[in-house]
């Protein structure tokens, strides 16, 4: 040890490398931190608008296969599937593209227009919901904006509150009453899906 203390230029490099691990360590605890948070919000946020939830689960088409659901919501307005897209970035698309783009700085990528897909899940889901009404939205994060305005069936997921408001608890648990069977019946049916769970 005396030998490395008669060497400065190797506890300097000691001292950069220790730097280096604090400034790793900071950086990932902040991320960690702000990805619980995130889903502590938007957990948050379904819980103020719906009164009951199932998330990640496997609807069936009728065709013998079946589409990934990421929540199906109880609201006072019936049921609501929302499909979950965070993206970080500039999102351009419309209704009839068939794909839409996503721009971060210098970065760019493509996804396929996510309205087909929620138009499938609102089918299967009408096929098998009885007379409950059935709607759904494209729910895109707090990172994500729409310069040129935002498609059809598509929200920020900051505007949910907005667009589903839930009232008085109590209030809104004595309107979806006839609908609590069905909906009891239709959440227990539903097996979860092996699709990738997000947060």
């Amino acid at each position: 040890m005396s030998g490395v203390l008669e060497r400065p230029w190797v506890l300097g490099i000691l001292a950069v490398a220790l730097g280096v691990l604090v400034g790793l360590a900071g950086t990932w605890a902040w991320r960690t931190y702000r990805a619980y948070r995130e889903r502590w919000r938007r957990a948050a946020r379904l819980q103020r608008i719906s009164l009951d939830l199932v998330r990640d689960v496997f609807l069936p088409d009728g065709t013998g296969s079946g589409l990934h659901v990421d929540y199906l919501l109880l609201t006072t307005r019936g049921l609501l599937i929302l499909d979950l897209r965070d993206v970080i970035g500039n999102v351009f698309g419309s209704d009839p593209m068939t794909e839409w783009t996503v721009m971060t700085g210098s970065r760019r990528f493509t996804f396929a227009n996510p309205q087909g897909a929620m138009y499938d899940r609102l089918a299967a889901l009408r096929a098998i919901a009885g007379e409950l009404p059935v709607d759904g939205r494209i729910v895109f994060g707090p990172q994500s904006m729409f310069p040129k305005g935002m498609p059809r069936m598509t929200l920020r997921e900051e505007s949910l509150e907005a667009e589903f408001p839930l009232g008085d608890r109590a209030a809104a648990e004595r309107m979806v009453e006839p609908w609590r069977d069905a909906w009891l019946t239709l959440r227990s049916s539903l097996p979860p899906s092996s699709f990738p769970t997000r947060t």
